[in-house]
């Protein structure tokens, strides 16, 4: 599978929503395969990080985010899910999943209940060691300020608007992926 090409199926190649979404998920695939790589003993699959990595935001043309180019109907929380409908559709149902549970630090089913969020009634959250490193990637770098990888302390006061269990695995994750 070409990531490049499958992402080139929804978005047009010179677009700006492209272009953004190309620079975002190149920076967290270089992420993710970096820390995959100082990691032999975990016996990573390193391809499917990186074609994962880069296909784990494909839903955002499908919501309403301007500031990124795209204008779709949805909200912009649902793109983990719309897009993983597209890569299951294409017969890419392991690297739907990423796309499914790439939010946050993953949305569980009491989460999406007491939010109230427009998403599937199903806990979405990182279950493989790939998911949990591309999730994690995922934090240190925005869409609207591609070129700024974000600082742990920024990842973490960000994470705390959400809830305690956010910050809690980010901080494992943290000790897993970086020793910190």
């Amino acid at each position: 599978m070409n990531p490049i090409e499958m992402i080139h199926k929804y978005y047009l190649p010179a677009s700006k929503a492209c272009q953004i979404l190309l620079q975002h998920s190149r920076s967290v695939a270089d992420k993710a395969v970096l820390i995959g790589r100082s990691h032999p003993e975990w016996q990573l699959d390193l391809q499917f990080v990186e074609e994962a990595a880069m296909l784990h935001d494909i839903g955002v043309f499908l919501c309403y985010a301007p500031e990124i180019d795209c204008y779709g109907k949805a909200s912009y929380i649902c793109h983990g899910y719309l897009g993983a409908d597209l890569l299951r559709q294409k017969g890419y149902p392991r690297h739907a999943l990423v796309c499914e549970r790439h939010t946050g630090t993953g949305l569980t089913l009491e989460m999406i209940e007491q939010q109230n969020l427009p998403l599937p009634r199903r806990d979405m959250c990182p279950q493989s060691m790939e998911e949990q490193l591309i999730c994690f990637a995922d934090l240190f770098y925005s869409k609207t300020k591609p070129d700024e990888e974000k600082s742990i302390e920024k990842i973490r006061k960000s994470m705390a608007k959400y809830d305690e269990a956010s910050v809690l695995r980010f901080n494992n994750w943290c000790k897993l992926f970086l020793g910190k």
